[in-house]
């Protein structure tokens, strides 16, 4: 399958000014103290610091604006932490992600579980400008910082059985107040749990994604582990992962156990299908489009969110409106 990697982005296209000098000045900095060695090394910094590097420029990027970090990082959807767009950066202030452990388990030949460091460290961070989708319509520009999903998985070794891979969240009402009976929550069955096919986890497209605009990934957006798979709806990107699980069968997910009139499992954006309570054909880009746009919507949504040139051969043969 041939895939299209888009041009060389200039830098003053991704970030401001300001952003970008900081950034310079960090990679300066570590590079005299011999912070820096070998690719992936000693990418994960600690707690107390925010900067993420050295930094790849990953593929197939888009060339669009990229949305700006306030708006990345207060328009969320994490129901951990309530429904209210603006609520997981409210409510996920003091979310603690040290120390935390990731566990592979399910048909693997290397089952394992790992302390967040050990599970990055072998990999190279990459940016990677990706758009986000979400099903209420609206989408956003993210330069994410992550590493290929398919890294892990080759990494645990899936065994013949393995047709999917399910991801699950954390459960811990005492910090993630969503989890909890009342106003906060969305009244769905927790933890959170998503799921790939195999072969689409395996997809160059799809990562595991621990920062954005270069810095370390805020609570609200998913910290300190999410999943972005870019082809598909914004709610399959699930968020601070805890447990990967390769399955023979076809893993049960949060919204579609929720709701499965309305989200499916392969929730990929098709704007040929219409969720059943509004269009999809059309789409605000947050920030960015003005009062009358919203109104409007005349943004038109990309089949595959743009994606459809490099995943589209996934789903051959596949009737899109049924498998939704």
């Amino acid at each position: 399958m041939l895939i299209k990697q888009a041009p060389d982005i200039p830098s003053h296209e991704i970030t401001d000014e300001k952003l970008y000098r900081e950034r310079r000045r960090f990679l300066q900095q570590a590079a005299a103290a011999g912070l820096l060695l070998a690719p992936g090394l000693n990418a994960w910094p600690q707690e107390s610091k925010k900067k993420l590097g050295p930094l790849k420029k990953g593929p197939f990027s888009t060339v669009e604006k990229v949305t700006s970090y306030k708006d990345i990082t207060r328009y969320n959807n994490f129901y951990e932490f309530g429904t209210d767009k603006s609520d997981p950066a409210d409510n996920a202030k003091n979310f603690r992600t040290r120390p935390w452990t990731i566990t592979v388990e399910g048909e693997a030949k290397r089952p394992a579980t790992y302390q967040l460091e050990d599970f990055i460290k072998p990999y190279a961070l990459e940016e990677r400008i990706y758009r986000l989708r979400c099903v209420e319509a609206w989408s956003m520009v993210i330069p994410w910082v992550g590493f290929p999903l398919n890294e892990i998985i080759k990494r645990a070794e899936p065994t013949s059985r393995a047709k999917y891979v399910q991801f699950t969240t954390l459960l811990d009402p005492k910090q993630m107040p969503g989890q909890r009976p009342g106003l906060l929550g969305a009244g769905l069955d927790w933890p959170y749990v998503e799921g790939l096919r195999l072969d689409e986890a395996m997809h160059p497209l799809a990562i595991f994604a621990v920062g954005l605009y270069g810095e370390v990934l805020p609570n609200q957006n998913g910290a300190p582990l999410r999943l972005v798979v870019p082809w598909k709806y914004g709610f399959k990107s699930i968020k601070s992962i805890v447990k990967m699980t390769f399955t023979e069968s076809e893993p049960p997910t949060t919204w579609s156990k929720a709701n499965p009139r309305e989200y499916g499992f392969y929730s990929n954006v098709n704007p040929a299908v219409d969720h059943p309570r509004w269009s999809q054909a059309y789409e605000t880009r947050v920030g960015e489009d003005s009062f009358l746009s919203r109104l409007t919507r005349k943004r038109k949504t990309l089949s595959f969110n743009g994606y459809a040139d490099q995943v589209a051969s996934l789903y051959a043969g596949m009737d899109l409106k049924k498998f939704f």
